[in-house]
């Protein structure tokens, strides 16, 4: 079976439990998260092969914990590379009704982020790998990181087989000195698909969106000239997926994508999520959710839809991982999620 690889920083998580403040009571709940570990549990819990590389401190408990707790979700963890620096550790304030979540970073002089070009050997990261998929996190973490990331977007080309970006613009780690906008498009112009929402392409790509996401309903016609756009300035992209959300507060969102491959653009069904649990790696779950489909499904409208039906289910689902089978999905996309109990 040909393999996924993913490449990013994997964070210590720690969240007051329930949806109580920072410190409300003296405890948190500690699991693990990062853009691209997430997309490898849930390509694993689909069934595919999942590679997930990263950089973690030498003798750490902690890491250990986390390399452990990947392999325990059938991730291959066989290419993880040790080095100096620190876990990454990042605390979540899980909102509700109109009290929005916060998140607060403390991965300054993590592992990855003292990693450079020529720290990992790419030798045999790709062997058996159809696949490649990066975020823009990794670059936004320190310059050395952002070459990196370069670095293994430029390996996996040479490599051949897909490449996905999710753009996934943070604001509160571009802080080393380039805005993400003087970086990612060159990143961009070795990949194959790009997955984004509005700000992101408009922050990472410094393309303006022209996106009212304050109207009340979404304009489609806005977001098919959005799609046109990154495609036309990035000749390389073979097609761009844009979720589209719309959040009335944190606990109620309306989720739905559309996806521009140069011939189509295609619009998903659109679910009406009023009880988050955790949107936390929902936006990975939907990165999952279209490789498994590009891949493992006919037609891209059917690839869309599963990406945005596995994302969905990811909203009720406390922590960074999605836990669903295929199977869950597809009772999704043909029941309509009626949540009746499965006897």
């Amino acid at each position: 079976m040909n393999t996924v690889v993913t490449f990013g920083e994997i964070m210590l998580r720690l969240a007051p439990p329930g949806f109580e403040r920072f410190l409300q009571t003296p405890q948190f709940v500690a699991t693990f998260g990062g853009g691209e570990a997430n997309v490898a549990v849930a390509l694993a819990s689909f069934g595919l092969s999942a590679t997930y590389l990263t950089v973690l401190p030498h003798k750490n408990p902690i890491a250990d914990a986390a390399v452990g707790e990947l392999r325990r979700l059938g991730v291959d963890v066989s290419q993880i590379v040790r080095g100096a620096g620190r876990l990454g550790v990042y605390y979540l304030e899980a909102g509700a009704n109109q009290r929005p979540s916060r998140i607060v970073y403390d991965r300054e002089n993590s592992a990855i982020s003292l990693a450079k070009p020529g720290d990992i050997d790419w030798g045999t990261v790709f062997d058996g790998a159809s696949w490649f998929h990066i975020t823009g996190i990794t670059p936004a973490i320190s310059r050395s990181a952002a070459e990196l990331a370069l670095e293994s977007v430029s390996k996996a080309r040479a490599a051949g087989g897909t490449i996905s970006c999710d753009l996934n613009y943070r604001k509160n780690l571009w802080k080393w000195g380039k805005a993400a906008a003087e970086v990612m498009p060159e990143l961009v112009r070795l990949v194959d698909i790009v997955i984004a929402n509005e700000e992101d392409v408009q922050q990472t790509l410094g393309i303006d969106a022209e996106v009212d996401v304050h109207a009340g309903s979404l304009d489609l016609s806005q977001y098919e000239r959005l799609s046109k756009k990154v495609l036309a300035g990035f000749e390389n992209l073979k097609m761009v997926a844009i979720t589209l959300r719309e959040s009335r507060s944190a606990s109620a969102n309306g989720w739905s994508a559309c996806l521009n491959d140069r011939e189509r653009f295609l619009v998903s069904r659109r679910y009406e999520i009023t009880h988050i649990v955790d949107r936390v790696g929902g936006g990975d779950s939907f990165a999952a959710g279209l490789i498994y489909g590009l891949q493992m499904l006919p037609t891209g409208q059917e690839a869309l839809e599963f990406a945005v039906a596995a994302s969905c289910l990811k909203h009720s689902i406390p922590g960074d991982f999605s836990r669903v089978s295929v199977d869950e999905v597809n009772a999704l996309l043909k029941e309509g999620g009626s949540g009746r109990v499965q006897r």
